[in-house]
């Protein structure tokens, strides 16, 4: 770091991506992208006229995609605001709903964005350790006062808390704003989207860059109550109002508008995750129930970090985290049926030496 770096950036704790390597081709299961391209309409969407009007800034108000989302969602285009990818959103979140006397929750094994922002914003943060089989309990949450911030499906683990356990944190407290992460809903979770128009207090946070296939896309959004839309719009308009550019606006309103496209692609990632779970376990790998597009599995013969290290050399990646209850785990991403039975077969030839 440079002698100029102030105090205050000296003590983030910047959020660590997953690897992106330039040096060969790798079958990457590492960062949870879909293993199947865009939307045919989203890529031919991108091709129109709207690339010959870059020279003009995109709409701040992101109208025709939040339009496309409301009526997705049944709710109204006041009840939607999109961002440069889901991260931006929890940004928005974690400055417009955390503070001074509004500290911040979440659990101790989840997304690491959320460490990162209480350190970005300086914010008071409590780590709630999931329970010794990796589930949440929203008993561990009751009488927190401030935001609460839950991955659910949650990451790296794949698991899930019932829509009907958040409601009883709505509940408890309609004081306090409940933040449910949902990037990994359409595999095989239930939203909490329906419970908007029940609770003021909920904001449901998304992303197309999983199941839509547009991670290089950068589009999030989030949905909730008119008043937490507005009190996130405030930070937008606060920080960079042309958030979301003119081909991701293009490609992302015709991604949500392609819904069968969309259910065939999250269809097979679910039948693919099915086959990859029984190979793991009949290779040994204690493997966590998941309804995300990834897995998080444990082998049996060798370390996590081993084995992440091995498959590396051997032309595949996978998530591997060297923390406390999980280093022995690796987190890996569902990819297309044949990605998966090579990294079963590397697998199988490792674990055999």
């Amino acid at each position: 770091m440079s002698r100029c770096l102030s105090l205050e950036a000296q003590r983030l704790a910047p959020y660590t991506p997953g690897e992106q390597p330039q040096d060969q081709q790798y079958i990457k299961l590492n960062t949870n992208e879909s293993p199947y391209p865009p939307s045919p309409k989203a890529v031919e969407a991108v091709r129109s006229a709207e690339a010959e009007k870059l020279y003009l800034y995109s709409d701040p108000l992101c109208a025709g995609l939040n339009c496309a989302l409301a009526k997705r969602y049944g709710l109204k285009p006041e009840n939607v605001i999109s961002g440069n990818g889901s991260d931006e959103i929890l940004a928005f979140a974690f400055r417009a709903f955390c503070g001074t006397a509004i500290p911040v929750a979440f659990a101790d094994i989840t997304y690491g964005f959320y460490e990162a922002q209480a350190a970005l914003f300086g914010l008071d943060a409590l780590r709630v350790p999931l329970r010794e089989d990796f589930s949440l309990r929203v008993e561990d949450y009751m009488e927190f006062p401030g935001t609460i911030v839950l991955a659910n499906p949650n990451a790296p683990t794949g698991m899930t808390i019932a829509p009907l356990e958040i409601c009883r944190l709505l509940e408890k407290n309609s004081n306090r704003v409940i933040i449910v992460d949902e990037a990994y809903v359409d595999f095989g979770g239930e939203s909490c989207a329906p419970l908007i128009p029940k609770y003021d207090n909920l904001l449901v946070v998304q992303t197309m860059s999983k199941s839509r296939s547009l991670a290089g896309g950068r589009i999030g959004y989030a949905l909730g109550n008119a008043e937490l839309i507005a009190d996130l719009n405030r930070v937008k308009y606060s920080f960079n109002p042309y958030n979301v550019n003119r081909l991701s606006l293009a490609a992302g309103t015709a991604a949500v508008e392609d819904e069968d496209y969309f259910q065939g692609c999250c269809a097979a990632v679910r039948e693919t995750r099915v086959w990859t779970v029984n190979a793991l376990e009949n290779l040994g790998f204690t493997v966590l129930p998941s309804s995300a597009n990834f897995v998080f599995a444990k082998p049996d013969r060798l370390s996590g970090g081993e084995l992440y290290r091995r498959l590396k050399e051997n032309g595949i990646l996978v998530r591997w985290f060297d923390k406390d209850r999980i280093r022995d785990y690796l987190r890996i991403t569902i990819g297309s049926r044949a990605q998966m039975e090579a990294l079963v077969e590397k697998l199988t030839e490792l674990l055999k030496k």
